[in-house]
């Protein structure tokens, strides 16, 4: 079945993995379609996740790619179906694509894990800090764009509260504790936030202190996350372009890296809460 509008984030991941077991099978498309008797422009489809496939078929497919790995199989049947609407779809007028499958990507996560420099994590700001940031986009945003942007943050946060508890490790540069954004009350309304958040049982945030060393900078914004199996796994790049997804085995294998010397620079979950509650004393 043709799938209704543009694929989702998760229908264009089902299909460019089976595209990525096809390839490796050293198949091509025509040959993979006679494998499930479909035309190879259905094929196509649905490796460009435009077209629905059946769990049936993706298994009938690993078989014909000499995929043993029962896990990453299992995994991509359960992307199969027909897919039910999530909270936020109702924003698909109303923000980009790409922004949207940010938060389907954090809603089917095991585990995030985030790196920042100058900017504060998105899923643990406060409203008034997201509003005041957003009011700093350029070009410049209506109002009622801020307010849809601030609306969909505050909604997404959602992940770090339901069942089960999604592990959430964020580890932030003392840059981004310092970066204004609205007035210095807003401030330290959002370093009290960060410290609370802290201290929830499935959430850690680790402060990078300006002298520590080997530090390896990055100045967009890095978010990691856990697919059911290490195979779908994604990196976020939040960038001034917009939203970068990446789910090639090298990329994932290079910013695990990245975030793990971040954390290696990083103070423990205790010092890096007194060292917030400092900065907001300063403030």
């Amino acid at each position: 079945m043709a799938v209704s509008g543009p694929p989702t984030l998760r229908q264009r991941r089902l299909g460019a993995e089976l595209r990525k077991l096809r390839e490796r099978a050293g198949l091509s498309s025509t040959a993979g379609a006679a494998h499930i008797g479909v035309q190879q422009a259905r094929m196509s489809m649905i490796e460009a996740g435009r077209h629905g496939v059946s769990a049936d078929r993706v298994r009938a497919l690993a078989s014909a790619y000499d995929c043993d790995d029962n896990g990453l199989v299992e995994a991509l049947a359960a992307m199969t179906g027909r897919r039910g609407r999530g909270w936020w779809d109702e924003y698909r007028e109303l923000l980009p694509a790409a922004l949207v499958g940010v938060a389907e990507l954090e809603a089917s996560a095991t585990a995030l894990r985030v790196g920042v420099v100058v900017t504060m994590p998105g899923l643990v700001q406060t409203v008034e800090h997201a509003r005041a940031a957003f009011r700093q986009s350029v070009p410049a945003l209506h109002p009622h764009e801020i307010e849809h942007r601030v609306s969909f943050r505050v909604k997404r946060q959602a992940v770090l509260f339901g069942q089960p508890l999604t592990s959430y490790t964020a580890i932030v540069h003392e840059a981004a504790l310092h970066m204004r954004a609205g007035t210095p009350e807003v401030m330290r309304d959002q370093l009290r936030h960060l410290i609370e958040m802290s201290e929830r049982e499935n959430v850690d945030i680790f402060v990078v202190p300006f002298d520590r060393v080997d530090f390896p900078a990055s100045g967009q914004p890095i978010t990691y996350a856990c697919g059911a199996v290490p195979q779908l796994d994604t990196v976020l790049l939040d960038s001034d372009h917009g939203c970068d997804f990446l789910d090639a085995e090298a990329q994932l294998g290079r910013y695990r890296s990245v975030l793990d010397r971040m954390e290696s620079c990083a103070l423990s979950a205790g010092k890096s809460r007194d060292f917030m509650h400092r900065v907001a004393k300063d403030l």
